[in-house]
């Protein structure tokens, strides 16, 4: 890299020539100036700019205070991340594929694929949106994928040995293997093409029409065989992937939200109970443990009852609240123009006399008064089914704005340490985002679940990655820029790509020769797979293991 050069203009320094990582070779008192005159430093999207937070916003003495504060907000961003996600996005998906009379296997692998990886996938359309973190999105895809391929998969066998289900076994890992090959050649090139990013999105379409005539013959095979109707049950334990199952964790609202009150409720109890995310004989039945975790869950989940209407099909009049309802049709509109360009276009004046966010409000309260004044709190209307697809673009839009902020968040972590993106991604990202499959696949196979478990190890991550890189890239791309140019990448990725590459291979050459009964020594060696991968990352990052070429 070049010197640093120093220009003077308006009485302010810039520096040229300069990554944003050498704030930390600055005096104290110039890392301000840096931050804020250095274009490699400037954030494009976000709501909090976190470097100028951190190098001016606090005293150089009380610097570690902004890092404290700062891993603070990043695992409080991760909690919004998995609660919009298993609360709020998922049951909306859920509650699409049924309206759209999608079977459990396209269900399976399309909408509620897209429920539980939102957070990877949107995590990674963030992360390509500037090429300077387009290795955290590399990094978060491949180091989720080796984390689930090996912590989970083996976590699921010691826990529970099984059978595995061969045949969407063998499907699953070789559409994954395809997919990382394919992901090894755009790192070799540099770049992604539009065709490249086309072929990433026709590959999942190929994946998702072999999932479904392979689920087809199968039922066909069966029929033959038994010659009796086989029922959807067999195929949601053993040919479906990646579904959005209810997990002791995760069925929280399910009885937290049913009503102590009698049928008929005035306007505002109703209003008053449905937001209240706290169940007063719950409350008084759980630990302290869970009473602390749930009072750092009320704000966010209080904000997104406001904002994120739930049609679920299984409760009852499927969950139409008609306060409530009304008020989303308020509220909703409201969100999803200030969680685009953080707020930027809610902000905007129309012809210079009224801001966007107005004419939405009124716009909005004229149907939240229709809809109020033509329903009844004990019915939904025929048109009820139609907040599921609001509420499925509001929590979508959640999202999509918490993992911005955990984007910018590590990036701003990795100039503060000088770690890559890559490393972040691999560990941080990929371990905030992994961490809710871990918790529900092992508790499924404590319940007895294993296959479906597995299943799922290998069928979501096709659609992280194959979703995540191919919608990206294929995003930041228009007219005139028809190749998405990646910034070099060093050793780490490779390596990075090695070790999802060596996973794979293991387990598509042992599982078969154990005759799919997967036992603990398997999951054990997993174990120790991903623990030798970690080791030699990390001593790459920190230079202990170099070569020259890179």
């Amino acid at each position: 890299m070049e010197p640093l050069t120093f220009e003077t203009y308006n009485g302010n320094t810039a520096w040229n020539n300069a990554d944003c990582q050498d704030v930390g070779k600055l005096n104290a008192s110039l890392r301000c100036n840096f931050t804020r005159t250095t274009p490699d430093c400037i954030d494009s999207d976000g709501y909090i700019n976190y470097l100028d937070g951190a190098f001016c916003s606090f005293p150089p003495n009380v610097f570690p205070l902004a890092i404290f504060l700062y891993t603070l907000w990043l695992l409080y961003l991760f909690i919004i991340l998995a609660v919009t996600a298993e609360k709020f996005f998922c049951p909306n998906l859920s509650a699409i594929s049924r309206i759209l009379r999608l079977s459990h296997n396209v269900a399976g692998v399309t909408f509620l694929a897209f429920g539980n990886g939102a957070p990877d996938v949107f995590s990674a359309v963030a992360a390509f949106s500037d090429s300077r973190t387009a290795g955290l999105a590399i990094g978060a895809l491949f180091g989720a994928g080796v984390f689930v391929t090996t912590v989970v998969a083996g976590g699921i066998t010691i826990v529970k040995p099984f059978t595995a289900a061969s045949r969407p076994f063998l499907r699953d890992i070789v559409f994954y293997i395809a997919a990382i090959f394919l992901t090894f050649v755009v790192l070799y090139q540099g770049s992604v093409s539009l065709i490249v990013a086309l072929v990433y999105l026709l590959l999942y379409l190929v994946y998702v029409f072999v999932v479904v005539l392979s689920t087809w013959i199968y039922r066909r095979m069966r029929q033959q065989q038994l010659s009796v109707p086989v029922t959807e049950e067999p195929d949601l334990l053993g040919e479906s992937e990646d579904n959005c199952v209810p997990t002791p964790h995760g069925s929280e609202y399910g009885d937290e939200y049913q009503p102590l009150l009698p049928m008929q409720q005035s306007t505002w109890h109703i209003l008053s109970s449905e937001l209240n995310p706290i169940d007063v004989r719950k409350w008084k039945q759980k630990s302290w443990k869970w009473r602390t975790f749930k009072l750092i869950k009320v704000p966010v989940e209080v904000l997104l009852l406001l904002t994120v209407p739930v049609v679920d099909p299984d409760k009852e009049e499927r969950n139409w609240q008609r306060p409530l309802n009304c008020l989303h049709l308020i509220t909703t509109p409201l969100l999803c123009v200030f969680t685009l360009n953080a707020g930027s276009y809610g902000l905007y004046i129309i012809n210079g006399v009224m801001p966007v966010w107005a004419v939405l409000l009124i716009i909005g309260t004229f149907l939240a008064a229709i809809v109020f004044l033509t329903t009844t709190n004990e019915e939904p209307p025929k048109y009820h089914c139609l907040f599921s697809f609001l509420g499925f673009v509001a929590s979508a839009l959640w999202i999509s704005a918490a993992a911005t902020e955990v984007v910018n968040l590590l990036r701003t972590f990795g100039i503060i340490f000088r770690l890559s993106n890559t490393v972040l991604g691999l560990t941080l990202l990929a371990w905030g985002n992994s961490i809710g499959d871990f918790v529900s696949d092992i508790t499924l196979a404590r319940q007895g679940y294993p296959r479906m478990a597995f299943s799922a190890c290998f069928g979501g991550i096709i659609f992280n990655v194959l979703i995540g890189v191919g919608l990206g890239c294929l995003m930041q791309m228009g007219p005139s820029k028809t190749i998405f140019q990646l910034e070099h990448q060093g050793l780490l990725v490779w390596i990075l790509a090695g070790g999802l590459g060596i996973s794979l291979v293991f387990s598509l050459v042992s599982v078969p020769a154990q005759s799919f009964h997967l036992r603990r020594g398997y999951g054990l060696t997993l174990l120790f797979i991903y623990g030798l991968f970690l080791i030699v990352a990390l001593l790459t990052e920190f230079g202990v293991i170099r070569l020259e070429m890179f």
